[in-house]
């Protein structure tokens, strides 16, 4: 019996938490692609934005500081959780039989369970700021939908959520917590608008996905002058509300002793976490302060980065947004319903794409059954059961420990677990049943999903 006494959890207090949120894009060698009007084919302006978001947001999606300093009120809230803790998986470790030192960035101790209150939290007040009554949006696995729903609840905003039908119908304590907190909550598709209906009069069991929530959640905030949208991922003002999860990460790594992690995986599909823990690495990476591999870990059913193209398409499935730069399957790419739902996106952050054309970091995906094997090993190793979406970083993560095991190195590795799955049981008695697939799609249903990207000279 090991008797040793370690230290497993670094943590800040609550008067060391970082005030200003990070932007990446001042950084950069060149600026990312600008947003493109779908009728103009012209750099969208603030005016293409108004109808969907408040101006402070708006000014954070096109700004240039480095930094932007957190509202008082935010960070109250913020305080309620943050900051976070990290974790050294000394356990995990032990059962793998590596020397490598394994980190993650525990996100779940917020009140949603999620990283997205990071961003949640300041939308809702940006939006209360200027007047706004009520928010609308999509949520894939029900993370954000319920972040969004404790935001507004806190602001004094109604919350209507679309949620895709795929998880609405397999996760029903989502559902349950977000109208817990007083949200209002949608089948997506749904017969409540014109994008919906169309989408069912095509194919009535439609899993649905989150190009088509977002349409149906934008279609109803561009009707209405006191309702706006907000997006759990994907923009850049989105992006770099989570960066708070990395400034504290590499805090807290300073008082773990590591000087810079060797590997940084993360997740990705819209890109919110992976940008949230990366960005802030990212930046030390280009002053030369360290020097990292940062990569990016997508599902092997929805591979935007890996087997999508480079081009501008919309964010949604009926063409309602501006068109952005992005890696894409194309709009019309319904992805299968695989358990990880907040990942079944069919394209990716345009400031994550613009950094991977750059060759900043590296991408991967990975089959559900491999990810699903390693959140199970990492329940029984460290005591928390991760959410589907971790668990394809900790499958990349492990693969990794396996590779310093071969090595004999001391591959410092970092992670975010960004939320528990504690409304995923069903995803893990499939896989503990053997029922669970992995979904082979095949070259052709991708083409199908590429044709209808827009022709953008």
């Amino acid at each position: 019996m090991d008797e040793t006494v370690r230290q497993h959890k670094f943590t800040l207090d609550e008067s060391e938490m970082p005030t200003q949120w990070y932007n990446l894009v001042p950084d950069l060698p060149s600026p990312p692609p600008p947003a493109l009007h779908p009728g103009t084919l012209q750099p969208a302006g603030p005016e293409d934005f108004a109808p969907l978001f408040p101006m402070d947001l708006i000014l954070q999606e096109v700004s240039m500081e480095r930094f932007i300093d957190i509202p008082g009120a935010v960070l109250d809230v913020y305080r309620q959780w943050r900051p976070s803790p990290l974790f050294r998986a000394h356990r995990l470790e032990k059962a793998l039989d590596t020397p490598a030192h394994i980190y993650y960035k525990y996100e779940g101790v917020s009140p949603a369970g999620s990283h997205k209150p990071n961003t949640a939290v300041p939308q809702a007040y940006y939006n209360a700021k200027a007047g706004i009554k009520k928010l609308t949006t999509e949520t894939g696995a029900g993370q954000w939908g319920t972040a969004l729903a404790f935001a507004c609840a806190l602001f004094g905003l109604e919350a209507e959520v679309w949620q895709v039908a795929a998880s609405y119908d397999s996760k029903p304590f989502r559902r349950l917590m977000i109208e817990t907190f007083g949200g209002t909550i949608h089948r997506s598709p749904s017969e409540l608008t014109e994008s919906g209906r169309a989408i069912l009069a095509a194919d009535p069991n439609s899993p649905g996905s989150l190009g088509i929530a977002i349409s149906e959640a934008v279609e109803v905030a561009a009707q209405d002058p006191e309702i706006r949208y907000a997006l759990g991922s994907v923009l850049n003002h989105v992006l770099m509300h989570q960066t708070i999860i990395g400034e504290e990460a590499i805090l807290q790594m300073q008082k773990a002793g590591e000087p810079a992690p060797d590997v940084i995986v993360g997740c990705t599909s819209g890109g919110s976490n992976f940008a949230g823990l990366s960005f802030p690495f990212l930046r030390e990476k280009l002053a030369g302060n360290m020097n990292p591999i940062i990569r990016a870990v997508e599902p092997t059913s929805c591979p935007s980065l890996t087997r999508g193209v480079y081009a501008y398409d919309f964010g949604d499935t009926a063409g309602l947004t501006p068109l952005m730069k992005m890696h894409t399957l194309g709009h019309d790419f319904i992805p299968d319903p695989i358990h990880a739902g907040g990942l079944r996106y069919h394209g990716m952050a345009p400031l994550i794409s613009h950094i991977y054309e750059l060759g900043l970091i590296e991408a991967i995906d990975v089959p559900q059954t491999e990810c699903f094997a390693a959140g199970l090993q990492f329940a029984r190793t460290e005591g928390i059961v991760p959410a589907p979406e971790p668990t394809h970083a900790l499958a990349a993560a492990i693969r990794e420990a396996n590779k310093a095991k071969e090595s004999g190195e001391e591959t410092v590795i970092l992670t975010a677990l960004c939320g528990h799955g504690h409304f995923d049981l069903a995803a893990y008695e499939s896989y503990m049943a053997g029922t669970m697939l992995d979904e082979a799609i095949s070259d052709e249903r991708f083409a199908a999903g590429l044709a209808t990207i827009p022709s953008v000279g």
